[in-house]
């Protein structure tokens, strides 16, 4: 008996081993993605440390995200995670940092390491030290000099980098010359790894016509991230000027009857007018993408939503119509699309660490 249970074992762990390594021929060896989630509010944006940092993520994580069917995660992570305020590194976040890549590995997920806020920048700044300081260009540069060397040992097929999270630049070619120059900066140790590089302004698909790269340069992925319309995805969210509007909202159709901006302070309504609100149905969506999606066929380069997600504060109908056609726009355009976030504010699980199936089931159907 205790023979038979050990063949039937065996036997199980290697379909299971076969099930996963099948890919077709033109995968193997490439850095293929297709849906992922962000590893969120771990080694970034939060200020978990010690135990409490050590202990969010686990491998049973990593395993949990690749049984649900997702391909690849994407790492935010911050300088004060990784470096102190001289410039040192700290030993016990890149220790983590390389736990992560090394878990995600073995439960065969590739792995995105994204450079989310940096002390000279951050998305929700108001002013950032990195477009008028050329020290702090350069102390970026040298950041990604640093991960290179540090990261460098993980395959090419495995692990990718991303520049920077959601660039604000108010003047486009600040952008540019930053990120051109931190791109040649990683290619001097290593010509063939895959660079993420998002559009200016928060990465929003109706920038890509200003973005500008090394057209000769085929081992680039191109991002945006995408959380239109926002008085549908940000609903309630306390840090948007819409948090005060908490009536009802529906799609496809007009997300917020705009005869309750009489109830809404101006800043609020102001805020709804430029964008956050309006009639949406799948197609406007797609219409919405299109610079985006123009931009990367026009370079043969892989497009990347790096960020998309509700913040699960509206009915579950209206919220699983609008993943589906978002998932539907992805997969019809060839983008690889990964969820904001796997468990924090917008999450794929419950507080217990259960896949929410019917959202799950729409991430990472084909």
């Amino acid at each position: 008996m205790f023979k038979v249970s050990l063949f039937l074992l065996i036997l199980g762990s290697l379909a299971s081993a076969i099930a996963q390594d099948s890919k077709s021929p033109g995968e193997v060896g490439r850095f293929v993605i297709r849906t992922g989630v962000n590893i969120s509010h771990w080694l970034s944006q939060s200020e978990k440390r010690g135990e409490e940092r050590r202990h969010y993520m686990t491998q049973a994580d990593f395993d949990s995200i690749a049984s649900m069917g997702f391909d690849h995660v994407r790492i935010p992570v911050d300088e004060v995670q990784l470096w102190d305020s001289l410039g040192d590194r700290e030993a016990e976040g890149i220790g983590l940092l390389h736990n992560a890549i090394r878990w995600a590995i073995a439960a065969r997920l590739r792995v995105i390491v994204d450079l989310h806020i940096i002390r000279a920048h951050s998305f929700s700044a108001g002013v950032n030290k990195l477009w008028t300081d050329p020290a702090e260009q350069e102390k970026l540069s040298g950041m990604w000099r640093q991960l290179s060397d540090e990261l460098h040992q993980y395959p090419n097929d495995k692990l990718a980098y991303e520049i920077l999270n959601e660039p604000v630049a108010n003047v486009p070619e600040d952008w540019n010359k930053v990120l051109n120059k931190v791109i040649a900066a990683i290619r001097v140790k290593e010509p063939a790894r895959k660079i993420v590089v998002g559009s200016n302004r928060w990465q929003i698909a109706e920038t890509f016509p200003e973005l500008r790269f090394p057209e000769n340069d085929s081992n680039l992925i191109l991002s945006f991230h995408f959380y239109t319309p926002m008085a549908l995805t940000h609903h309630t969210a306390s840090w948007t000027p819409i948090a005060e509007y908490n009536g009802p909202v529906n799609y496809p159709g007009q997300v917020v009857d705009t005869s309750c901006y009489k109830d809404l302070s101006s800043a609020a309504v102001k805020f709804m007018r430029d964008g956050a609100n309006g009639y949406f149905t799948k197609q406007i969506l797609e219409e919405k993408m299109m610079p985006a999606i123009k931009v990367a066929r026009q370079y043969h380069l892989q497009l990347y939503c790096g960020e998309y997600g509700v913040y699960p504060r509206i009915p579950d109908d209206i919220m699983l119509r609008y993943y589906k056609d978002l998932c539907q726009i992805f997969n019809e355009n060839d983008i690889a699309y990964c969820h904001w976030n796997y468990k924090a504010d917008f999450p794929v699980v419950d507080s217990n660490g259960t896949p929410e199936s019917k959202l799950v089931s729409i991430l990472t159907e084909k």
